[in-house]
């Protein structure tokens, strides 16, 4: 069934109105007419089974039918920290990871990170990532839209890692430790309790320098190896989610 997100604003006791892009979707898409149905979510606490009632000037009047339970998302929280790659690669990762269960993102800039920094530019790609993050938690049936944050430099992020629970470092050269031996044991003495907070570092094209996870390992993370084959960045990311989300019993791990 057909999901948008909207404000909490939007909902207004047991109706709720759609308007913008999302109006023009049911209207001109979907080709939404009075009696059809569909889910509402203002992506924090309230979830509904709505009927369309009017459409009217680009306005998408609902009733709610039924509320619903929130039970969409992962117990253990994922922040995507993904150095910014070349081209559209942040778009894969932000569309991919959303879809498997990513809570947030951070984009960053490492020692290697080619792509310019551009803050005018950065304002746009935000817009765009954060559209990008919306439609794939509506078509994966999110309760929430993670969050994408505006990029940060590689000291910002060493200085956040005391606001998680525990930070992984993906690091191509980390031969020793790989990820399921340094997050099963996590996840044993944890629980994988409900909000944990998790940090997962992905670097750029070339990698990080040995500088870079020497400085990252200092700060707390975990410099952890993702098997004995060397993962493009835009694929990275996903990987390692969806190992943590096994672990952790999202999809029948342990």
């Amino acid at each position: 069934m057909q999901r948008y997100f909207v404000s909490q604003e939007q909902f207004k006791g047991d109706t709720v109105e759609i308007t913008g892009e999302d109006a023009r979707h049911i209207a001109k898409v979907m080709r939404g007419k009075e009696g059809d149905t569909f889910i509402v979510s203002d992506g924090r606490e309230r979830e509904a089974l709505v009927e369309i009632r009017s459409i009217d000037q680009g306005v998408v009047t609902t009733a709610v039918v039924e509320m619903l339970a929130m039970t969409q998302e992962p117990r253990v929280k994922v922040t995507i920290a993904q150095s910014l790659p070349k081209g559209d690669k942040m778009e894969t990762v932000i569309q991919k990871c959303t879809e498997i269960g990513a809570a947030a993102f951070v984009p960053f800039l490492s020692e290697r990170t080619i792509v310019q920094y551009d803050a005018k530019k950065e304002e746009k790609r935000i817009v765009r990532w954060s559209k990008i993050a919306k439609e794939a938690a509506e078509q994966s049936h999110r309760n929430r839209v993670p969050e994408v944050g505006f990029p940060i430099h590689w000291k910002k992020l060493l200085a956040s890692f005391s606001a998680y629970d525990a930070v992984y470092f993906c690091y191509e050269k980390e031969h020793g430790l790989q990820l399921r031996d340094a997050v099963k044991p996590w996840i044993e003495k944890t629980g994988a309790a409900a909000d944990q907070q998790v940090l997962l570092i992905v670097g750029p094209e070339g990698g990080f320098s040995e500088e870079e996870c020497r400085a990252a390992e200092e700060a707390g993370a975990v410099s952890i190896g993702l098997g004995r084959r060397i993962l493009r960045c835009e694929t990275a990311g996903m990987v390692a989610l969806a190992c943590i989300l096994y672990e952790s019993g999202e999809m029948g791990g342990a």
